[in-house]
């Protein structure tokens, strides 16, 4: 296999650069001329391309009596295409010269028995035209990054590209997952989820391909693994930056011959399944530093998709809150109707304020918090969790939209009122008195105007949340310096969930050294 260097840009990324955004398409074709069959042209999105006997099996059927029921397969690695013999009886030839394994390029041409087969390749370079709806099955935005990325859904929806969704933990990626699956044609078959960062990683392998009765301990009868649950549709691999070294390879044999292995068994199955995978890591910063397989990486990067964090979309929050106050189970009465309709302009302007360190996900908890505890159909400044009101974390006072700019103004429920976050939305200022919590991260006192410090009172509530939170970086960190930082064991041992876990983690931006 050749060897890819990451530092360069992968042919298929998608670049959000406003009104320049590009992807890359790449498809071949293959023309069969035999003797004993008309001659056909045949066009694939992506490998791999099984060729042979066997009609159940492979893609391209040739009636030749030289041909092997699996003969050979095309596979797309990185921007290559490689031409491999699958143990064929009469073996696959290059040129004249029998190849087990051969690159191909644009207008090569191979033999299989009697029959010649013709590889071509093309590359198309797409301009992303922003899509005119802001929505797109379960996505919303009306921003520029998110319309372009439902340009794109709507370009990859009728093929079997496998794409990577990244970005950070609550942007939606199993939103944007689930719509590539509606949106295709696979959309009437199963779509099978599978959280890597939630099962034990001894029991990843079972779950994934399945297992043989007896094939370890407690396995008391045969079962399916997700694959094959998922056949003829799309498994979505969720946190795949969570698994394991050990699992990366068996995972790229799937994705390369589309055949699984249960645990256990000693034949293969075939399996049609599209793979859409998410992560909110960097894919080509892990395999820099060595906790993601280079062929791996290269192998499920056909398509990347990055979803922008809610701090730089921020005209996609009336949008948003428009559409869930409409769908969320939580802002159902008796009846089955909406208990609250609006925001007032105030909330819309703390919500502005606010950096959305958990994004979407955040904003969804915020609304459920705020319609429980509304009185009246318009939530206001008094329903919203203290955080939000304490003058955000934009920076209080005038022009606080922080490293981004903006002008005077707020979010209104049209939208991004005169582009602006800042001065004059009416934020509450906290109370000043004697003593607060602790300090947080090296957070400033604030001066008196003498020369002399004193810590701004805060209210009970807000002073238990700052202790909490105090107790609960520490508690993390000192489990985890005492398992040596192996976040399983330090989850185990505090007993918590590894996922939720890992949540403290990121909240508290605890880094594994």
């Amino acid at each position: 296999m050749a060897k890819h260097s990451t530092q360069g840009l992968i042919p298929t990324q998608i670049s959000h650069a406003l009104h320049n955004a590009r992807l890359r398409l790449s498809r071949f074709s293959l023309t069969v001329i035999s003797e004993q069959e008309e001659s056909g042209v045949f066009e694939f999105d992506d490998g791999p391309v099984r060729l042979g006997s066997l009609p159940d099996d492979c893609a391209v059927v040739l009636r030749d009596e030289l041909v092997s029921r699996r003969h050979c397969q095309i596979i797309h690695d990185g921007d290559h295409y490689i031409l491999q013999d699958l143990q064929s009886t009469n073996g696959t030839f290059v040129r004249g010269v029998r190849v087990r394994e051969a690159y191909l390029t644009p207008g090569a041409e191979f033999t299989l028995g009697s029959t010649r087969v013709l590889f071509s390749a093309v590359k198309e370079d797409v301009k992303i035209t922003p899509a005119t709806q802001p929505r797109l099955g379960r996505a919303v935005g009306r921003s520029i990054q998110m319309r372009e990325i439902f340009s794109v859904i709507e370009k990859l929806a009728h093929t079997d590209t496998t794409v990577v969704i990244e970005g950070e933990t609550g942007t939606g990626k199993d939103v944007v997952a689930r719509t590539i699956h509606e949106a295709s044609r696979r959309a009437k078959r199963p779509f099978v989820i599978f959280d890597c960062s939630a099962v034990p990683e001894h029991l990843i392998e079972s779950e994934l391909f399945g297992h043989e009765k007896g094939s370890f301990t407690g396995a008391i009868m045969a079962r399916e693994g997700l694959f094959e649950l998922a056949n003829g549709g799309t498994i979505f691999l969720d946190e795949l930056g969570e698994l394991s070294l050990d699992l990366q390879p068996k995972l790229l044999r799937v994705l390369e011959n589309r055949q699984i292995r249960r645990v256990g068994a000693s034949r293969t199955t075939a399996v049609d399944v599209r793979v859409i995978a998410a992560t909110n890591r960097r894919l080509d910063e892990e395999v820099r530093d060595g906790r993601f397989r280079e062929d791996l990486f290269y192998r499920l990067s056909v398509v990347r998709i990055f979803l922008p964090p809610l701090r730089e979309r921020l005209i996609d929050i009336p949008l948003l809150v428009e559409h869930f106050l409409s769908s969320a189970l939580f802002n159902r009465d008796a009846e089955g109707k909406p208990r609250v309709l609006s925001l007032n302009a105030e909330v819309y302007d703390a919500l502005a304020r606010h950096s959305w360190p958990g994004n979407v996900r955040e904003l969804l908890n915020v609304l459920e918090r705020a319609c429980s505890f509304a009185s009246g159909p318009t939530v206001t400044l008094d329903d919203l969790p203290p955080a939000l009101t304490r003058g955000g974390a934009r920076g209080e006072g005038a022009g606080g939209q922080g490293a981004g700019g903006g002008a005077a103004g707020g979010l209104g429920a049209g939208g991004l009122a005169a582009g602006g976050l800042g001065a004059g939305s009416g934020a509450p200022v906290p109370p000043l008195a004697a003593s607060r919590a602790p300090r947080l991260h090296g957070e400033p006192a604030v001066s008196d105007g003498r020369g002399e410090e004193r810590e701004p009172f805060e209210a009970f509530k807000e002073a238990k949340e700052r202790w909490v939170s105090l107790f609960e970086r520490d508690y993390v960190l000192s489990v985890l310096k005492r398992n040596r930082y192996n976040i399983s064991h330090a989850a185990r041992e505090a007993d918590i969930d590894r996922k939720y876990f890992r949540k403290l983690m990121q909240k508290y931006e605890i880094e594994v050294p």
